[in-house]
Formats: structure tokens, sequence, C-alpha cells
């Protein structure tokens, strides 16, 4: 039966452009991260007239799935601008964070599949409070790829090129409570 299986591998390739950096900041850092998000006036995350179990703060821009456009956000809090730094110096002098969010979730609560919206470019995703799996799939013809990240406290995730604009991603419901912060570049638009 072994033998038959193997016949028949499942793709495990990482998508191009995902990264990943295990303990990106330190656990006294995180805990006052948690602090400062949960203490936001965290609201439902709205999807036109849908409304998720997640919470979510936005900063610089929020995207309105009503009017189907960006529009703008609170400015980003000083709280953030140290690891706003922090996120551009690792990913080099041309990045530039233009919008932060903020997310709470509950036991039980996840992400449906996605892709982030064209208007943004790299994504930066750090993970707080507990570990959480970060789902990415592909239709390779008829079939699925697929890809699971696992993404522990404190550590941040990048996704680029072909794992921003290809592949999906989903975080399945956590076991424990969990936040995310999640930071993003704008897309170049000159059309």
């Amino acid at each position: 039966m072994t033998e038959q299986l193997a016949l028949f591998p499942q793709a495990t390739g990482k998508p191009e452009g995902l990264q990943y950096v295990a303990e990106f900041i330190l656990p006294t850092l995180e805990r006052e991260l948690i602090g400062h998000v949960s203490a936001l006036p965290l609201q439902p995350f709205q999807f036109g007239a849908f409304e998720g179990k997640r919470r979510v703060a936005s900063f610089g821009f929020r995207y309105d799935y009503t009017l189907q456009r960006l529009q703008p956000a609170e400015p980003m809090p000083d709280w953030l601008g140290p690891l706003i730094e922090k996120v551009e110096a690792f990913d080099g002098p041309s990045t530039q964070i233009a919008q932060v969010l903020c997310t709470e979730y509950n036991v039980g609560v996840g992400i449906g599949w996605h892709r982030d919206k064209p208007h943004f470019d790299r994504i930066f995703g750090l993970s707080l409070g507990s570990a959480c799996k970060v789902r990415f799939r592909r239709a390779v013809g008829e079939k699925w790829q697929r890809y699971t990240l696992e993404a522990a406290p404190r550590s941040l995730y990048i996704m680029s090129g072909e794992s921003r604009r290809i592949w999906e991603h989903s975080i399945p419901a956590v076991e424990a409570p969990r936040y995310s912060i999640t930071f993003r570049t704008m897309a170049d638009r000159k059309t």
C-alpha cells in the first residue's frame, strides 16, 4: 500500500516568494503587542453584508467591500512605528508599509480561502499568541497543489511573487486565542 501511494506523491513544494522568519520579535514585545491590539476598538470583520467572526482594526487604509474600493483608515498609532521600521528594514530600503491590519482570532475562528486585494503588494504577517497553520493552495489542472506553513508565535511570514498573486491562503479555526498584525505595501498601480 505504501508503494502504491508513493506513485502519486502530493506536491508539497513551498510557494515561490514565501519566506518565514522564526522569532522575529522577543516574547516581551509580543506581550506588549497583544496588549496594544487587545485595547483597540476591534470590530467584526465586514465582508459586504456578511460579518466575520474575527475582529479587526485597520490603519492607513481599509478595503470597503460594499463600495469595492480602498478607503482611508485611522493613521498608524505610535506603538506600531518601531515595528513597521523593523519590518521595512528586514525587507529592504524600498519597502514602505502603507497599511496595517490588526486581527484577533478567538478559539474556533479562522479565515477562509482568499488572496489579498490587488491594491496591495507584499504581505507581512506577524503571528502572536499561539501557533497556527497558514494553508496555501493553487489550482493545477483539476486538482489543488497545497502547502502548509506552521506559523509559530512571534514569527513573521512574507508573501510576494507567486505566493502572493497565484496562491490562495487560509487559516483553519485556531485552537487557542491568536492575534496577528498584517503589514502591507501598496501595488504599483500605473495603469
